[in-house]
């Protein structure tokens, strides 16, 4: 059985973005049976390709929708939320990083793939954080 890998917005960007030895770790990662992505994650990635200039607006929608195409996409409901503040208070985590682990345990992920949450935090018991680039050179 395989199971559901979440990843964070960092790893979409960094799949697209210019550091080589990250782009790498990235595209394998991506490649993976069951990637599951939540809305938040995709309108990050539009904003940050975007506002630091890491692709062309075309080039953004082109991979934005690849993403939506390829990856199980979650849906953000009323639960996700009070899953979200239960995290955050929790674990002492902002809001958004919350809503993503909250996202991650809807969708009966194992592993948060990230370079920014905290690397081998296990959250509810049952997810864990993983930095990909952590062992990647």
């Amino acid at each position: 059985m395989n199971d559901n890998l979440f990843v964070d917005t960092n790893i979409l960007v960094y799949s697209v973005a210019d550091d080589l030895r990250k782009r790498v770790v990235a595209e394998e990662l991506l490649m993976q049976d069951v990637i599951v992505i939540s809305p938040q994650v995709i309108s990050e990635f539009v904003a940050v390709t975007l506002r630091k200039r890491i692709l062309e607006p075309t080039k953004v929608t082109e991979y934005a929708r690849k993403f939506l195409r390829a990856f199980q996409i979650t849906v953000t409901s009323a639960e996700t939320i009070a899953i979200a503040l239960e995290i955050m208070t929790k674990y002492r985590l902002s809001y958004w990083d919350s809503l993503i682990l909250a996202a991650a345990l809807e969708s009966s992920c194992s592993v948060v793939y990230s370079e920014d949450l905290q690397a081998g935090q296990v959250i509810e018991g049952r997810l864990t954080i993983v930095n990909p680039f952590a062992s990647a050179g």
